[in-house]
């Protein structure tokens, strides 16, 4: 019963965490270029991130060609992480606003052209804790470990719904907007086009009694 209990308790968390934000990325960026991958994360989440470079040979060190700089910037463009000529690193911190997150990696120009392969996992949310080192220091028994999971698993869930009510109410708000001012909009070239034939009309009638047609 117990051993029951606890495959579907996982199974129930392994579905939450499918809908949970993870970036695993590998691709190539050639020197004297720059690439920038967003993110969307809600406000007050954890956010971690690792990025390495891949020695296209192991047999030696690597070059001094093959090294990166990277800066992370927030929506509004406040700098979260950055660092220059790295072959590696991390970064942590949790978000003070909502929307969408930069990460840029660039290289210095170098003659002949190097293609570098770099590796960058972007993880947030519930996704972004390390329940193994949590299990690990609180010396608690799995199903615990699963249940906590599962508690900030709902939790995450609930901060997205009410997220999304509040982008719902925005979007609302500016269809309202837009709608009224289409509306006026209407009105002031109805009351245009109403006044140009009233116009042309005069004009014609002016025209005629002047020629003596009417």
């Amino acid at each position: 019963m117990a051993i029951s209990s606890l495959a579907l308790l996982s199974a129930l968390v392994a579905l939450c965490l499918w809908t949970s934000p993870v970036v695993c990325l590998r691709f190539d960026l050639q020197s004297g270029q720059i690439k920038c991958i967003s993110e969307e994360i809600k406000i007050n989440a954890m956010t971690v991130g690792k990025y390495s470079v891949v020695n296209p040979s192991e047999s030696v060190p690597l070059p001094e060609s093959h090294r990166v700089s990277i800066k992370v910037t927030s929506p509004y463009g406040e700098s979260m992480h950055s660092a220059e000529n790295v072959d590696s690193g991390n970064f942590a911190f949790v978000t003070k606003e909502a929307g969408d997150y930069l990460a840029c990696f660039w290289t210095p120009e170098h003659k002949p052209v190097a293609t570098i392969t770099f590796e960058f996992e972007w993880r947030s949310g519930v996704t972004a804790k390390d329940w193994t080192s949590v299990a690990k220091k609180s010396q608690v028994e799995l199903m615990e470990v699963e249940l906590k999971k599962l508690e900030d698993t709902v939790k995450s869930i609930h901060d997205e719904m009410f997220y999304l009510r509040s982008r719902e109410e925005e979007m609302q708000d500016m269809n309202r907007s837009t709608n009224s001012r289409m509306a006026w909009l209407s009105f002031l070239s109805l009351v245009l086009c109403l006044s140009v034939a009233g116009l042309q009309l005069w004009h014609l009638k002016t025209f005629f009694e002047r020629k003596k047609l009417l």
